[in-house]
């Protein structure tokens, strides 16, 4: 440019060809700056489209990995899809089972009540028909009652006042006392209720006790230390006798029966301290003379043909009560019995 402005001010000679040749070399160099731009701006399109490819295989390829996890998300719903389809049809047919089931049920419980509904107007009839004889029964049963209940009250009258003109004749007096009271022995001192120690019971019931002590006029005799040491031997005498003693108050208050309960005072230094129960009678024997001996004193002093039952488990005095009209039985029997006190 330079060149051609020079050659165009000052003309020398050939300054056309100057100018031309300066413009074809500014049209060339022109050229070239555009062919490197050219280049330039393509070699940056070719990275760029090289960037891109890559981008567009990466984005690619993750497409076509969503798209096969896509599949195979579609193939496991299409699977359940169709175990779903599966269970419903096994629902549906277990459903139309069930209510072939319920119906069948129902026409069977409608049948069953039908027939329970006929049994049970049956059996209205039939208690009503029961109730009738029933109460015809009773009726029967009230007037010839009435009838019986005359004639033993006129027995019983008759008898009663046939007793009191055979007191009269006798001139007997009013009974204050018992056989076995009768009998010599040694009596317990008293002693206040402070002194009384507490009754140890338990639970269990033979009938045979209480067969026996429901016989008129029933007196039982209890051979004490025989019995204390055959149910509680390891407690001292003194806890044997109260606890011995309070299961015979309670069972004397249960049976009414008589009761009399003898411990053997041959080894006793001085009388012991004790407050007999209410219903029993407490007895030591005198120095010399055994308990045995005293329970057979009593047995010896009753009426015969009175009641009397002697609780022993002494072969002995079993075999010499029983001589004597009295019944014997085991201490264990009475242990028994107590324990339902």
């Amino acid at each position: 440019m330079d060149v051609a402005a020079a050659a165009y001010v000052l003309r020398p000679p050939g300054w056309v060809k100057l100018v031309a040749a300066a413009g074809e070399e500014a049209q060339r160099a022109d050229a070239e700056r555009a062919d490197d731009e050219n280049r330039r701006e393509l070699e940056r399109l070719r990275e760029e489209l090289t960037g891109a490819r890559a981008q567009t295989k990466s984005e690619t390829e993750r497409l076509r990995t969503e798209l096969d996890g896509a599949r195979k998300e579609a193939e496991s719903l299409h699977r359940k899809l169709r175990s779903a389809q599966s269970d419903v049809k096994r629902g549906e047919a277990a459903l139309r089972r069930a209510l072939a089931e319920i119906e069948t049920v129902r026409s069977e419980a409608a049948t069953q009540v039908s027939a329970a509904e006929s049994e049970t107007r049956r059996i209205r009839a039939r208690l009503a028909e029961a109730e009738s004889a029933v109460e015809s029964s009773r009726r029967a049963a009230r007037e010839g009652r009435s009838t019986e209940d005359m004639r033993l009250r006129l027995l019983l009258d008759t008898v009663l006042e046939s007793a009191q003109g055979l007191r009269r004749e006798l001139a007997l007096p009013p009974a204050s006392g018992r056989p076995a009271d009768t009998v010599d022995a040694v009596e317990p001192g008293r002693m206040s209720p402070k002194d009384v120690a507490a009754r140890a019971l338990s639970d269990m019931d033979p009938a045979l006790l209480d067969q026996l002590l429901a016989l008129p006029q029933a007196h039982l005799l209890v051979d004490g230390y025989n019995v204390t040491k055959t149910g509680y031997p390891t407690m001292p005498l003194e806890k044997q006798r109260l606890r011995l003693l309070g299961g015979l108050a309670m069972l004397a208050a249960q049976t009414g029966a008589e009761m009399t309960c003898v411990f053997d005072g041959a080894e006793l230094a001085a009388p012991v301290l004790l407050a007999p129960p209410r219903g029993v009678r407490v007895l030591f024997s005198k120095p010399g003379v055994t308990a045995d001996e005293l329970i057979r004193q009593l047995v010896r002093a009753e009426p015969a043909g009175r009641p009397v039952v002697v609780v022993s488990t002494d072969r002995e005095v079993a075999d010499g009560v029983a001589k004597a009209g009295a019944r014997p039985v085991a201490s264990a029997l009475l242990l028994k019995r107590l324990s339902r006190v």
